[in-house]
């Protein structure tokens, strides 16, 4: 039989911590956890309440997943992250980069000083979380130019129409050609095809707001997304883009040859079926800049 301090080692021995937490949110008891390259002491936790300890959104978090698991008396599994800004007066030991668990909660069947509790057990799943970040940047990055690619301009851009339908937010929509790559290809190899693809993603980056974003549509085609930007701003941004470009392209020329850039523009408009509708005008646009002599902008009709 195990006596009640052999039990108290078992529990304080476990790898990851697990608090007894009262439905009010105050810790009954803290065990485990105490590897402070995974975790903090949270020894000195028992007898404070959630809102002594974090802020008031975190702690309200907490005390409603407490909630949920004492009413369903089933298991409760979260992902959450805690950071030194959710923590009130957290020591200086342990690790100082945002920390993310999965949460086992469970409602106990007895009660502390007349209050149900409940069994969180906290896992560090850091370094897996990290992981699926990565894999879900490779699924949605193209791989030479680190823009995002077409599985992701769908996502994007089914949200930005839906943005537009609920509450009339703007999107303007860029189709980007690069003239005369074919001919640079096969004059001065496809290694500089491939930097002049590589340039045009860079440029994007420098001249980009935080809210755009740049898509490989294809070969040498790229789209450019710019939230919150109607027309006439979408082509003001447009031609300083275009310049951009040729600036950096001409960097770029070898023997007098070097690409430039032709764009579309369209933007999302209320009669619009969804954002291939808007796509396809800004294509018809970039086909008109391409047939009027390459190097230019063009505006789609709506």
């Amino acid at each position: 039989m195990i006596h009640n301090e052999q039990m108290t080692l078992v529990l304080e021995a476990l790898p990851d911590p697990a608090f007894i937490l009262s439905k009010s949110g105050k810790y009954i008891a803290v065990f485990g956890g105490k590897d402070s390259r995974y975790y903090h002491d949270g020894s000195n936790l028992v007898g404070l309440t959630l809102d002594e300890v974090l802020t008031p959104n975190k702690a309200n978090w907490f005390l409603s997943i407490i909630e949920r698991a004492l009413s369903s008396k089933k298991l409760q599994v979260e992902e959450y992250e805690l950071s030194n800004k959710d923590v009130k007066g957290l020591p200086d030991e342990g690790p100082a980069q945002p920390i993310w668990f999965e949460g086992r909660i469970q409602a106990l069947d007895f009660l502390v000083d007349d209050e149900e509790v409940v069994l969180w057990v906290a896992s560090n799943i850091s370094q897996r979380h990290e992981f699926e970040i990565q894999l879900r940047e490779l699924s949605d990055t193209d791989q030479l130019t680190g823009l995002f690619n077409r599985r992701r301009l769908e996502r994007d851009l089914t949200f930005q129409y839906d943005s537009l339908q609920r509450y009339g937010i703007p999107t303007a929509i860029l189709m980007l050609d690069l003239d005369h790559l074919k001919l640079i290809n096969d004059k001065l190899g496809h290694q500089v095809g491939d930097e002049t693809i590589v340039a045009v993603a860079k440029t994007c980056r420098i001249h980009f707001r935080k809210t755009d974003s740049a898509y490989r549509y294809g070969g040498d085609e790229f789209v450019i997304s710019l939230p919150g930007t109607n027309q006439d701003q979408s082509m003001a941004f447009a031609e300083h883009l275009r310049l951009a470009f040729n600036d950096e392209l001409q960097k770029l020329a070898r023997d007098g040859l070097f690409a430039t850039v032709s764009i579309g523009v369209a933007t999302i408009e209320p009669q619009d079926d969804s954002y291939e509708d808007t796509l396809k005008r800004a294509d018809i646009a970039l086909y008109q800049a391409k047939h009027a002599g390459k190097n230019r902008v063009a505006i789609a009709q709506s």
